[in-house]
This record gives C-alpha cells, structure tokens and sequence, in this order.
C-alpha cells in the first residue's frame, strides 16, 4: 500500500535539486561569518516553576523549545536538548537542565525534522502520565518508538486535556528523517486555548467573565503563507512563539522558513499582542547568525511603527510570567 504524502496548502514546493545545494554549499565556503555572539543564559527560577500551578510561564530552553505553564499543565514543545544536530555543535547551553524540568504532562511536536523532534529528549523527559500530540503520519511511528499515549491531530483538529484545548493549525514546511520517508507525516503548529466550559465556575464574576490565561500560538517552523492570515481569522491571539531564524541563502529557504521581516508580517497576519521570536542561535542550521536575525528583526520592528513591549526577545532560561485575566 503506497504510503501518504502530504502536502502544503497550495501545493507549495519545498523541494530542492541537487544543483541548488552544491550551489549553496559553494556559497556557504565564500562566506565570513562572525558567530562570537551568543544569546545569554539565565538562571531558571527552578522554584517557581516546581510549584507554579496558577500563571501561565514561558520559559525559552533554546531553539525551538519552550517550557509552557498553562491552565495547570506543563507542556513542551519540540524538546530537543542535544549537543550537536548533525555536525554542527549546540551554540548554546539549554536553559533548563533536563533533569531540572517539572514533570511533564504534553509534549507537541510541530513536525519530526531532528532538530525539532529529537528521540533521546523525549524519552528523558516522557512518563506515564504524558500526551504526545504530532501530526498525521507520525503516531505509528511514535507507539513503535515505545510513546503508547500519543494523538495524532490534522490541521484544524484539537483535543481537550484538562482544562486546555489544542488546536493543530498549518505551516508552510516540509519533513524526512530517512531518505524514504519524505512528508510522509504533516508538519504545523499549535494553538493553546483555556477549555471553555459554558461556566464561569469559582473564579467568574456576575456578569459571567472569569479570569482566563492568554491564547498561545507556536508557530513551528515555516516559510512566509496565507495560512498565517486565517489563524488569525480562526483565533484570538495574545502570544505567538515566531521562528525569525535559518533563512540565508534567502533564495533557498524562502518557502520553509522566514526571514525576520516575514516573521513580523506573520505576527501581525496573525493578530497576537505580543511576539517571542525562537529558532535562531541555538543551531547552525544556515548561514545567518544570532545577531543578523535580531538586528534585522528589530530594524523590521522601528520600520513598521510597533512598540518595544510588543516583541520580547529572551534568554536561554527566561520565565515570562503572565497573570490571567478577566475576560
């Protein structure tokens, strides 16, 4: 039985050929880059997070992995605390120990690229009580790898796990792990909304609002789309976790990931107040830097009139804490 390969909406082509990568790795070899700078640690708030059960908490481990407190529930995103990915040594050192993290009740896998689903992290960090949630395609290949709790969701589909509904919503990308397995599972991100119940419960007020926490959008990885537009349309957003790195040569990654400038475009495409950019400086992944991404990002910020407190740009090991409110 041949097996299923996904797709992008519009059928969107990622695929490269043999000549456009000798083409890149000949440009690759011209290049002078100065990698020097590092995005800085900070201590995690180990306490804090051990015995939060009422904030929602970001914390940025690196890359694409953040630690998410969230209606009562730890949650991962794309864990990968490996050294190296592939022959390129980690840049930075992971904000949270993998021993040092909470026990964990989701883990969210945008899509199976190794440097966003790495196996030996998941395992570390995996118990009886976690939900793996990934894309179609992918759940036989977790339950073989041992994940027996695992949901596989379709763009557009959610589950509820206690008091949290998540939502899988598209991304312009691709996927392989082995050269026969090419986009035979979807890639996307995910939306994490509190679980209306149609009740206001201990914490309403009489005029039925009760104290909720933000909406969060994690936008995986993709090229710049449509799809951003109609997340918007679909949902109301406070924060959104937005990939601003691994776009240079722009010519070859353009339909997989976006460059700094796209990045805002699809913050504001999808309507949130607030934007944490990840995906950069963890990973030599491309040709830009740490620091190229951030200034060109915060260059893109100025040109487009938006406030500094819209973008919060963080530290391996950072906690954001947001306080629910009345809705």
């Amino acid at each position: 039985m041949p097996k299923i390969r996904y797709n992008n909406m519009d059928n969107v082509s990622t695929d490269k050929t043999l000549k456009q990568f000798r083409q890149w790795r000949q440009e690759r070899r011209q290049k002078k880059k100065d990698y020097s700078f590092q995005i800085p640690n900070m201590p995690p708030d180990l306490e804090y997070l051990h015995g939060n059960r009422q904030d929602t908490s970001i914390t940025w481990i690196g890359h694409s992995t953040f630690f998410i407190q969230y209606e009562g529930l730890n949650i991962l995103t794309d864990p990968v605390w490996a050294k190296r990915m592939g022959f390129e040594r980690r840049l930075g050192a992971p904000g949270l120990l993998i021993e040092d993290v909470p026990p964990v009740d989701i883990i969210l896998i945008s899509h199976s690229h190794y440097d966003h689903m790495h196996m030996a992290s998941i395992r570390k960090l995996y118990r009886a009580g976690t939900t793996l949630i990934v894309p179609v395609g992918l759940r036989a290949k977790m339950v073989r790898k041992g994940f027996h709790n695992c949901r596989e969701l379709k763009w557009w589909e959610h589950v509820v796990i206690g008091q949290v509904k998540i939502s899988f919503v598209p991304t312009q990308h691709w996927t392989r792990r082995t050269p026969f397995d090419t986009n035979t599972s979807h890639w996307g991100g995910f939306v994490l909304e509190p679980h209306e119940t149609g009740e206001a419960g201990s914490a309403g007020a009489e005029d039925g609002t009760r104290m909720l926490p933000p909406n969060v959008y994690f936008a995986g990885d993709s090229g710049y789309f449509a799809g951003f537009q109609e997340i918007g349309r679909r949902f109301n957003l406070h924060v959104a976790l937005m990939p601003i790195g691994a776009y240079e040569p722009e010519w070859f990654m353009t339909s997989q990931h976006v460059n700094p400038e796209e990045a805002l475009q699809a913050f504001l495409d999808v309507g949130a107040d607030m934007m944490i950019p990840m995906h950069y400086g963890t990973f030599r992944l491309a040709d830009d830097t740490a620091r190229e991404a951030l200034d060109r990002m915060e260059a893109e910020r100025v040109r487009l009139g938006l406030s500094e407190e819209r973008i919060k740009v963080m530290h391996y090991g950072e906690t954001l804490t947001i306080h629910p409110e009345r809705r």
